[in-house]
């Protein structure tokens, strides 16, 4: 059987998952052809990487303007979309008028508009579309999925979901391209399509009305400067001032590095696009605190929040339902990393003292309580520690690089739950926008 062909647009870091299992675990069923971006720098290294460690020869590559004659000239059967988000819609959609099937990472699009035009131009060509949704296959995720459908709750009559981003983590939103809502559709787009998508999921629904409110509240200078904060910086790099900031930028050290040099750091003389920009600095217009109600098409309500400068980084989910309550609580980081304090260090409190156990030993991370009876803990499969996004990665790249086969909890994501979920996230936007609650289906048809 011969191989399928890919290509490959869209070479900043979250092309490293992709790139890499073509060149190794996925190498017997696909082969990567070609590469395209705006960078042609970014392009280069990933070709000096591929040389090194896995002796191949140098791709093809394309900057942006020329992914026609690319896909004219390599005549791939599928194009992996990791762009930045506002592109998103461009590629996939010529890429299927070309007449190829796509692999799009999350968010698939960033407002309605270009959400009609990949509905419209999917329903024109006929064409496929996988969205890339890794935490659907992290298995805890799915242990939540397994333990609704049983219907050990009972009917699902509302859900309450936290997610936290670290002082770490978190702030990294606000360094790069994501800090542009005009970019990545902001947090609620960007980052909560994972949530949204979850809950669409767990439930076996899809929202219907959605009402929202947010604010930047910490980051961006204004807010520095309302809390006294007088040194400023433009970027991280070769700067003092900024060494005195515990939320400045540090590239990771060892093999790590050296990758963020060639993407990033040593790519800049092309396009001044800069990885390590202050988050207290001018020209942030997303949000990082937001509030979320749903309302589903099964009558489901949900509560949902984000908050991106917690102490912390994880998420907490509750399902109450008609027999009883289910918990899930999940602490990815349990705190943040030790920097200079500066004048971000918390009061001291009389009679604090330290917690004995790490956060993650405080809650079991799956518990149920029926209405008559003791809470019990529900276990779930192992993961190692490092698994990148709760084991996700591995199983997600299996479905996508040889086949989805078998799948009893619909664990492969296509271009319909892509819509579903982002639409949560836009309806958000517009209605932190005008105030009002915003009816999904006032905003696209399918």
């Amino acid at each position: 059987m011969s191989k399928i062909r890919y290509v490959h647009v869209g070479t900043g870091q979250r092309a490293w998952m992709y790139i890499n299992a073509l060149m190794k675990d996925f190498s017997d069923t696909g082969e990567l052809c070609a590469l395209c971006d705006s960078n042609q720098h970014r392009m280069d290294f990933y070709n000096r990487y591929i040389a090194e460690h896995y002796s191949h020869a140098p791709l093809p590559t394309y900057k942006a303007v020329e992914f026609d004659r690319m896909i004219s000239e390599i005549k791939p059967d599928k194009v992996i979309v990791t762009s930045i988000d506002r592109t998103h819609h461009k590629y996939i959609c010529r890429a299927m008028e070309l007449g190829c099937d796509v692999i799009t990472e999350k968010p698939m699009t960033i407002d309605a508009e270009k959400c009609q035009q990949i509905l419209d131009t999917q329903k024109k060509t006929g064409r496929n579309i996988t969205v890339t949704f890794n935490y659907r296959y992290s298995p805890r995720n799915t242990r939540i999925k397994e333990i609704l459908r049983s219907g050990l709750v009972g009917q699902v009559a509302s859900v309450h979901f936290e997610w936290l981003l670290n002082t770490n983590h978190g702030a990294d939103y606000f360094r790069r391209w994501h800090r542009d809502k005009k970019n990545s559709g902001g947090l609620l787009v960007h980052k909560s399509t994972h949530h949204f998508d979850l809950v669409n999921w767990w439930l076996d629904s899809e929202p219907e009305l959605v009402f929202a409110m947010g604010t930047l509240a910490f980051y961006g200078k204004e807010n520095a400067e309302s809390r006294g904060i007088t040194d400023f910086y433009f970027r991280c790099r070769d700067n003092a001032t900024a060494q005195q900031d515990p939320f400045r930028y540090e590239k990771p050290s060892g093999s790590w590095g050296k990758i963020y040099d060639g993407l990033y750091f040593d790519s800049e003389v092309e396009d001044n696009y800069y990885r390590d920009k202050s988050v207290f600095g001018d020209g942030i217009n997303i949000e990082d605190n937001m509030g979320v109600m749903v309302r589903y098409r099964n009558k489901a309500i949900m509560t949902y929040s984000l908050n991106a400068h917690a102490p912390w980084e994880g998420y907490r989910v509750c399902f109450n339902g008609t027999r009883g309550r289910l918990e899930f609580n999940i602490v990815e980081v349990s705190d943040s990393p030790n920097k200079v304090a500066g004048d971000y260090s918390a009061v001291q409190f009389d009679g604090a003292t330290p917690l004995g156990v790490p956060r993650a030993q405080m809650l079991p991370e799956i518990l149920f309580q029926p209405h008559w009876g003791k809470p019990y803990v529900i276990s779930y499969p192992e993961v190692p520690g490092d698994a990148d996004h709760g084991g996700g990665d591995v199983l997600l790249l299996n479905h996508v690089f040889r086949g989805v086969g078998n799948d009893p909890l619909g664990l492969a994501a296509n271009y319909v739950d892509g819509a579903k979920s982002i639409l949560t996230g836009i309806a958000a936007n517009r209605a932190m926008a005008t105030g009002l609650p915003v009816m999904i289906k006032d905003l696209i048809h399918f």
